[in-house]
């Protein structure tokens, strides 16, 4: 799968109805499955302004070796070692999103998200794939942190 590093010139997915005068990083871009894929900048306005929650789907050795996002949801998607589907997702995802409220998957790179995303779609919920993910996407030496995500950004997060 092509990577989504830039959505306003990404061939494989196309953008949702949005006015013109939207930046083309804060569009929903449409997707198979799942109500769409957000930039981590569309995911942190959608977040602070209350209008979904932020679920950080990463095993919990991600978060404590790469970092986390203060106040998101934690509901690991796998599970660290083995990287086995979590069998409690369904039921703890579900029990942290309000009726009708947006949620915003973040994995390392966009990618488990995705599948995230289509399995919480399956569960009743209006979810999204966060692109870019947390540490965005290899660069040339195949090293992640440099080239998008969340952190890259400058969005708030910790590492203890």
């Amino acid at each position: 799968m092509p990577s989504p590093a830039d959505p306003a010139t990404d061939t494989q997915r196309a953008p949702s109805s949005a006015p013109d005068n939207d930046p083309p990083r804060m569009r929903v871009l449409t997707a198979p499955g799942y109500a769409g894929d957000v930039t981590p900048e569309l995911a942190w306005h959608w977040w602070q302004s209350g209008e979904a929650i932020l679920v950080d789907i990463r095993t919990d050795a991600e978060r404590a070796w790469v970092g986390y996002v203060p106040g998101a949801a934690v509901v690991a998607w796998k599970q660290w070692p083995g990287m086995a589907l979590n069998p409690g997702f369904d039921q703890a995802l579900t029990a942290i999103v309000a009726p009708n409220q947006k949620v915003l998957l973040l994995c390392r790179s966009g990618i488990r998200s995705v599948a995230a995303a289509r399995r919480a779609t399956v569960l009743g919920l209006r979810a999204y794939n966060v692109l870019e993910g947390f540490e965005g996407d290899p660069d040339e030496r195949a090293q992640r942190g440099h080239l998008g995500g969340w952190r890259r950004l400058g969005l708030p997060w910790r590492q203890d």
